[in-house]
């Protein structure tokens, strides 16, 4: 266990430094340490600003940046007390032996004595810790716009583990009670999150996929596209070109990435749909590059991701608002040339999972006031609520969706994303 803290460590170390997300590294772990490692890091990130603040108070000397690894060992074993179920003295005591092992007995000695005070405290730290925004300030420049009140709820939701959405090819009322789930208004069956989703009812069968509720939207409110020929652009890996499978589209699917569209025709064969063509091509060469014509656009486009914390929550911490300017602006070059390729009369629906309004909401402002070869189609209620009724109201006044993190909390929320749905008029 000692060496696995190491790991761990040694994993939020290079997330936080290299800004690089926890997926990438898990391929540096053996199966059996994964459940683990995957708990302390992902509550670590989840509570880092919190545990920060604590230690920041108890830590009466700065750690010298050549043993930066006793800080983040440091911190992890605040969040491992005050969140995880792990024996306190085990803790402690391990914590204590790595810092040790990895810089020096002054360093073990002083985390010893900040852990020490912290578990002599910890009802009255965990009081203190629930006040703490779970939000670092550089992230919280991209929450600019929204309120307090809908701050607080998202905060609230940073420490509830994130179930496991599917979305089944047909019957989801039959499915939920295969599963053992519940029914969201849109059809998804949400289950309690579980690692073994391979041995579920009907995977292997291909009968349904993993998609997040709020991912599942875009496709829902283009209506019917059977028989159409449907492009979805940036598409791996391949959740919503299932969805347009499933509805009968002669579906396109590009990515810029050819080992991600391996990843999508994987999915496709498993889930037996054979209406998709895979094109492993930049979207913006493509749009200026090909002649065919397409009756519908699904632009899913390359964004920042801020609203996927609850499933990354290292997003809280790599995620700037220069990340969101940059992306804003590869969004607003592949709308530009949507037009190229879009039949007269063509839908294109636009998304993000992203909770920034440059992204979303400011960036289609400006794209129907300078494309005046589109009109914005309002989305109603019922395109996304054939199954009941949301809790939380997702339709903007002006006919956009927008979801947040905090949305169906009592079911462990979902992803932040912005849809709208466009038609090419000219």
């Amino acid at each position: 266990m000692p060496q696995l803290r190491v790991k761990c460590a040694n994993i939020l170390k290079r997330i936080f430094e290299e800004k690089i997300f926890f997926s990438d590294l898990k391929n540096q772990l053996e199966a059996k340490d994964l459940p683990y490692v995957n708990m302390l890091v992902l509550t670590s990130l989840r509570h880092w600003v919190r545990a920060s603040a604590v230690v920041d108070r108890y830590l009466h000397k700065k750690i010298p940046h050549k043993h930066s690894i006793a800080e983040y060992l440091l911190k992890s074993a605040v969040c491992e007390i005050m969140y995880m179920e792990t024996p306190i003295y085990a803790v402690v005591n391990e914590t204590v032996k790595c810092v040790r092992q990895e810089t020096d007995r002054f360093l073990a000695g002083m985390v010893n004595a900040v852990l020490r005070q912290i578990v002599n405290q910890k009802d009255k730290i965990a009081d203190e810790m629930r006040k703490i925004s779970p939000f670092p300030a550089e992230f919280k420049k991209i929450l600019h716009g929204y309120d307090a009140e809908q701050i607080a709820q998202m905060a609230e939701i940073v420490a509830l583990k994130p179930s496991l959405d599917i979305t089944v090819k047909e019957n989801p009322l039959l499915w939920q009670q295969k599963l053992g789930g519940i029914l969201l208004p849109n059809g998804t069956v949400r289950l309690e999150s579980t690692e073994k989703v391979p041995q579920l009812t009907g995977y292997s069968e291909g009968q349904w996929w993993v998609q997040d509720a709020a991912a599942s939207l875009p496709v829902q409110v283009i209506g019917d596209v059977s028989g159409k020929k449907v492009v979805d652009l940036c598409a791996a890996p391949g959740g919503k070109t299932a969805q347009l499978a499933a509805l009968g589209a002669d579906v396109t699917a590009l990515d810029v990435s050819a080992e991600r569209l391996k990843i999508l025709q994987q999915n496709m064969a498993r889930l037996g749909f054979n209406n998709v063509k895979t094109v492993a091509f930049d979207a913006t060469d493509f749009l200026q590059n090909t002649s065919e014509k397409f009756d519908v656009i699904l632009l899913d486009a390359p964004c920042s991701a801020t609203g996927t914390w609850r499933r990354h929550p290292e997003v809280l911490h790599i995620k700037t608002m220069e990340d969101v300017k940059k992306q804003a602006a590869i969004q607003k070059q592949i709308l530009a040339l949507c037009h190229n390729v879009l039949n007269v009369g063509g839908i294109l629906v636009y998304s993000v999972c992203s909770l920034s309004g440059e992204e979303g909401e400011k960036q289609i402002g400006e794209f129907l006031q300078t494309q005046k070869m589109f009109k914005l189609i309002p989305i109603t209620e019922e395109k996304i609520s054939a199954y009941g009724k949301w809790r939380d109201k997702f339709v903007a006044q002006n006919g956009t969706v927008r979801t947040l993190p905090c949305y169906e909390k009592n079911s462990s929320g979902m992803d932040g994303f912005f849809i709208c749905k466009m038609q090419r008029i000219n």
